[in-house]
């Protein structure tokens, strides 16, 4: 049975470092043996359909293509249309109420819980707010991600100890539900 999967690239086509242009990128998940591979936006959301049901392996395949053909490593994550639907369903925050630019997911590579956040003192960065989900934070932000205090301390190193993470704003969030069918 095909899946079809989103793959999200974590820190590409940022300020010049860790280029990948898209084509390339859909060229190696087709070399891969995915099949109708679309890019969306040029920061790291590719769709594709595969056989396989290991979105973990899939991913490993995908970082070891990119360090191979690009001679960086690059976190991927990927996620089945149903989990991204899941996602959207589940958002805590009124996203139809907001601007895409003031409500984030923020992809874990790994279950996080609570506690991972303690030291964060939350109540000091209100109005934005954060809520964990499965494997995703959302992130509201009003005056946005770039200048959100919030998401500077919510993405620490000593924070994300031991996990990759990635954020989308909510924008792409609904676009790659789309480009997934779910």
């Amino acid at each position: 049975m095909t899946t079809t999967y989103a793959a999200l690239l974590r820190g590409i086509n940022v300020g010049g470092a860790k280029k990948v242009p898209m084509a390339e990128l859909r060229t190696l998940l087709t070399d891969l043996g995915h099949g109708a591979v679309r890019t969306h936006l040029n920061s790291g959301n590719a769709v594709f359909a595969s056989e396989s049901d290991d979105p973990d392996a899939l991913a490993a395949d995908l970082e070891r293509a990119i360090e191979a053909h690009f001679g960086f490593s690059v976190a991927c994550m990927v996620r089945d249309g149903a989990y991204l639907r899941a996602v959207a369903d589940a958002c805590p925050f009124p996203a139809d109420q907001l601007e895409g630019k003031q409500l984030h997911a923020t992809f874990f590579s790994a279950p996080v819980t609570a506690a991972r956040f303690a030291g964060i003192g939350a109540e000091g960065f209100l109005p934005e707010e954060f809520r964990l989900g499965d494997r995703v934070l959302y992130l509201y932000a009003p005056d946005g991600l770039g200048r959100s205090k919030l998401a500077e301390a919510l993405s620490r190193p000593a924070v994300l100890k031991g996990v990759d993470a990635t954020s989308r704003n909510w924008n792409t969030v609904k676009a790659l539900v789309e480009l997934v069918g779910a």
